[in-house]
């Protein structure tokens, strides 16, 4: 896949015409109220100038009006979205003569989940160059000449904070995401430079799998603590410093952990849904060392182990980052 052609009025107005029905299924989605866009949904042929402008004035406005947490959540979960129409969002944005912040980041999330699409199987953590990275790229963005410039220099370090969490408490607590978000804030334009954007679509693609990888273990550890807890007779648990009740049905714990596995693939941050996470694998972890103490050496709980099955791979990290299964 590369970019489309956007220089072209004819290229222009099939993209335009291609995105229009995702925008207006985005827009029903988010509860955005706006007129349809006539010229976009009756020119079949060659459109006039003033139909041209009238269908970049429609998304433009849509652009103005969906937030990033939108345009993330409803590309990672709608069926439609597949890499030909990231590629038209993508051109779409890297093509304006005006770029705002808000664009920035929307192109820096389509680069990552193409970048996810297009990675190879057996990429290992960090230790996936930049000069790789742009290869992978190089389709979408053409050949680029990697220069890290030292203002992007941080990003390793915080890659390897990132891979050296045991936990998503301690990648929240580094504050890797939020850090790496003000590194880009501060590229200004020169994030647009295909050097820097492969940067970050390296960044944005590892951060990614060290999160999900933490993830699942932090569900399989509070999943294997509940199993264990069960197995002695626990039939609730005092969950509210995780916003939950003071004896919580653990069956209930256990279907909300099984369906927060597909909710956190639709956004990762240190979000308020994470926080409860990481404070849940804590109101666990306090129980069973209670246990551990009242049971004295019987009690397998106190090495957070269990004979079950985990309830989610950790191990096969490329398949939760592929546009499929992130959906």
């Amino acid at each position: 896949m590369t970019i489309p052609n956007a220089s072209g009025p004819d290229s222009t107005w099939q993209s335009m015409r291609r995105l229009y029905p995702i925008y207006s299924d985005l827009a029903r989605e988010s509860v955005i109220e706006l007129q349809p866009c006539r010229e976009l949904e009756e020119e079949l042929g060659v459109p006039s100038a003033e139909a041209m402008a009238a269908a970049a004035s429609w998304l433009e406005e849509m652009n103005q009006r969906i937030q990033i947490h939108q345009f993330r959540q409803f590309l990672q979960t709608s069926a439609q979205i597949d890499e030909a129409i990231l590629g038209d969002l993508l051109s779409h944005h890297l093509h304006k003569q005006k770029r705002t912040g808000a664009d920035r980041d929307k192109v820096d999330f389509l680069l990552v989940q193409i970048f996810s699409q297009r990675a190879p199987a057996d990429i290992s953590g960090p230790s996936l160059s930049s000069t790789e990275a742009a290869k992978v790229l190089e389709p979408i963005l053409g050949p680029t000449e990697i220069n890290i410039e030292e203002s992007l220099a941080p990003l390793e370090d915080l890659l390897g904070k990132a891979y050296r969490a045991k936990n998503l408490n301690e990648l929240f607590t580094a504050r890797i995401i939020e850090q790496g978000r003000q590194i880009k804030t501060s590229c200004g334009e020169k994030f647009f430079e295909p050097a820097t954007m492969v940067a970050f679509a390296r960044f944005g693609f590892l951060v990614r799998r060290a999160f999900f990888r933490l993830m699942h273990q932090d569900l399989n550890a509070i999943l294997d603590g509940l199993r264990e807890l069960e197995s002695q007779g626990v039939a609730t648990l005092d969950c509210r410093k995780a916003q939950f009740a003071a004896d919580e049905p653990i069956a209930r714990l256990r279907m909300i952990c099984q369906s927060w596995k597909v909710m956190f693939h639709a956004e990762y941050s240190s979000g308020q849904p994470l926080c409860i996470l990481v404070d849940l694998r804590t109101a666990v972890e306090t129980a069973l060392a209670h246990a551990a103490r009242l049971g004295g050496a019987h009690t397998k709980a106190a090495a957070g182990k269990s004979n079950g099955a985990t309830e989610f791979d950790v191990s096969g990290e490329k398949s939760t980052l592929d546009g499929n299964a992130a959906s």
